[in-house]
């Protein structure tokens, strides 16, 4: 395990770009940051809000995810978020120009209703994204979320999937029949057959209300986070708690557990020779880390 860089505040959402360096979102200090291989950072632009996922796009930019921000607090001499802030007004999906740093909002509703908590993105092969919206707490009360899908070019957004509990990563198999979702609080990982672009077929019957069919449940207390796939087929995801990544198979259940030394990694993506580098962020300690992945990655479309 190789840390990369330090000093960033809960950073989630990291892409490898093909100079070699990285991007990643810093949710508490609301900045989209680009790393470069030896550490060095800069902000790409600072959006504000509570940026928390990133994909690059056909068109070279960078759609980010944004939450809309949390409240912050310290549990054990660690910061983590909880809450909606007094500020808050909507989640969206924001497009950045890497040159410049520019960015607009291209969605903040849902075509209906305003977007909550948008937490994570993937792009498909027909110039579309799906992203997940999971919701934000107050106090005693929390949203349940969705999965949407939306066009590039701002044309077009919809809710797909609801209701979800905490819906987090969401990943597409590498033919691009099957999505993948991962919910955070259910620590479960739920697939549909893509039926059309941006539609699902409902799994077999009996099922939940979205649809889906159930990969993989946890029997012990852990959260998933953020998900990349493999090239063969497995979904990686980030998980909270016990520390590591999930490793489960397309078929269903879990392959293995791959152990972090600390309790929160959160986001995964794959790079560098062979695609066998595994980039991770480790969110509380505010590490981006480069480990050997004993499986290539699946390339995403556009990076």
């Amino acid at each position: 395990m190789k840390v990369i860089t330090d000093d960033l505040q809960f950073p989630e959402g990291p892409v490898c770009l093909p100079d070699g360096s990285f991007l990643v979102v810093e949710i508490r200090r609301g900045t989209l940051t680009r790393v470069q291989p030896d550490g060095k950072k800069h902000y790409v632009a600072k959006l504000g809000g509570g940026p928390n996922g990133a994909a690059i796009g056909p068109d070279g930019h960078a759609y980010v995810c944004n939450n809309g921000g949390f409240n912050w607090r310290e549990v054990h001499g660690r910061i983590e978020p909880m809450g909606t802030p007094a500020d808050y007004t909507s989640g969206r999906i924001e497009r950045v120009n890497l040159d410049t740093g520019k960015f607009d909002v291209l969605y903040h509703t849902d075509g209906s209703r305003p977007l909550r908590g948008p937490n994570d993105i993937v792009f498909d092969a027909h110039g579309g994204f799906w992203f997940t919206d999971l919701g934000k707490s107050r106090g005693r009360q929390f949203d349940f979320g969705a999965v949407c899908y939306a066009r590039a070019d701002g044309s077009m957004v919809r809710e797909v999937l609801f209701p979800m509990w905490q819906p987090n990563g969401v990943g597409l198999s590498p033919d691009g029949k099957t999505l993948y979702v991962a919910e955070s609080a259910t620590c479960r990982l739920w697939a549909w057959d893509i039926s059309a672009p941006g539609e699902v077929a409902r799994g077999p019957e009996p099922c939940p209300p979205h649809g889906g069919r159930l990969l993989f449940s946890s029997s012990t207390w852990r959260r998933y986070d953020s998900l990349a796939v493999e090239a063969g087929g497995n979904i990686c995801i980030g998980t909270l708690d016990i520390g590591g990544i999930s490793v489960c198979r397309p078929e269903g259940g879990e392959l293995a557990f791959v152990a972090m030394p600390n309790h929160h990694a959160t986001n995964i993506c794959f790079g560098g020779a062979g695609m066998q580098k595994a980039y991770i962020t480790s969110s509380h300690a505010g590490l981006l880390l480069e480990a050997d992945w004993p499986r290539p990655g699946l390339r995403l479309r556009h990076a």
